[in-house]
């Protein structure tokens, strides 16, 4: 079969495309640098040209209400358009767990145009919420810094790593299209300071957290349910602990 991949040399993107291609798959690694830009719409006509399969896993470069919401807007309209015209069966994208109690937050709205897009683009699909990803937690801790202390939001969340994200996009888009929405989440449910204290303490960095109810989550203040999933979220077997001892095992210079 197959499946283009928009955003394959991402961090999902290209362990979804290895785990594709393992099990068989024709699968093209789209993105601007191989000639295929959802902005534009270069490239998208040959690379969906027989495909049956679209996963997206672009993502928007800023947090900016404008920027994002006109990236999102423009990216899936050009896909959604060339996906009809190809005869793709089915659009599957990744999204965020608590993004419709997220609408607060300009990145967000951008990420809700995306999925009214897709609800009622007329290609058949799957939006895949998935909670924050593991390897995010130093820049969760970077963007609460100031001197040598971390304000870190105590809401819950349940983090999940990049390689259960993949696990799941490739499950996804091997089924049947949901024409809905699938939910994915890490096995712990967190307390989001606790989370990165047990990360600095993991990496020796000598930074103190603070737990902090209204401290900002990308600029937006949130609760103990806001990035949580529900009771039917698939979910993934890497805790943090084993997430970390795989990190710290890997060839110097790997991606994590």
């Amino acid at each position: 079969m197959k499946i283009v991949v928009i955003g394959g040399s991402g961090l999902i993107g290209s362990k979804t495309v290895e785990r594709l291609r393992n099990k068989g798959h024709d699968v093209v690694a789209a993105s601007p640098n191989t000639g295929v830009n959802t902005i534009t719409g270069e490239g998208l006509a040959a690379a969906l040209a027989g495909a049956q399969v679209m996963i997206d896993l672009s993502n928007s470069s800023s947090f900016d209400e404008r920027a994002a919401v006109e990236f999102f807007e423009t990216s899936n309209k050009n896909l959604l358009a060339a996906e009809k015209a190809a005869g793709v069966q089915h659009h599957v994208a990744l999204s965020v767990v608590g993004t419709e109690r997220l609408s607060g937050s300009g990145y967000f709205r951008g990420k809700a145009a995306q999925e009214n897009l897709i609800q009622n683009g007329g290609v058949p699909y799957t939006i895949v919420h998935s909670t924050q990803f593991f390897e995010f937690t130093k820049a969760i801790a970077d963007t609460g810094t100031a001197g040598q202390t971390i304000h870190v939001p105590t809401a819950y969340f349940q983090p999940i790593s990049a390689d259960n994200v993949a696990d799941a996009m490739t499950d996804v888009a091997l089924a049947a299209p949901a024409n809905g929405i699938v939910e994915i989440a890490g096995p712990e449910k967190l307390r989001m300071s606790e989370l990165v204290a047990r990360y600095l303490k993991a990496t020796n960095d000598p930074r103190g957290v603070v737990g902090d109810p209204h401290a900002l989550y990308y600029g937006y203040e949130i609760g103990d349910e806001t990035l949580v999933p529900g009771t039917n979220a698939r979910i993934a077997a890497t805790c943090f602990e084993d997430w970390m001892t795989a990190r710290t095992q890997q060839p110097k210079g790997a991606a994590t």
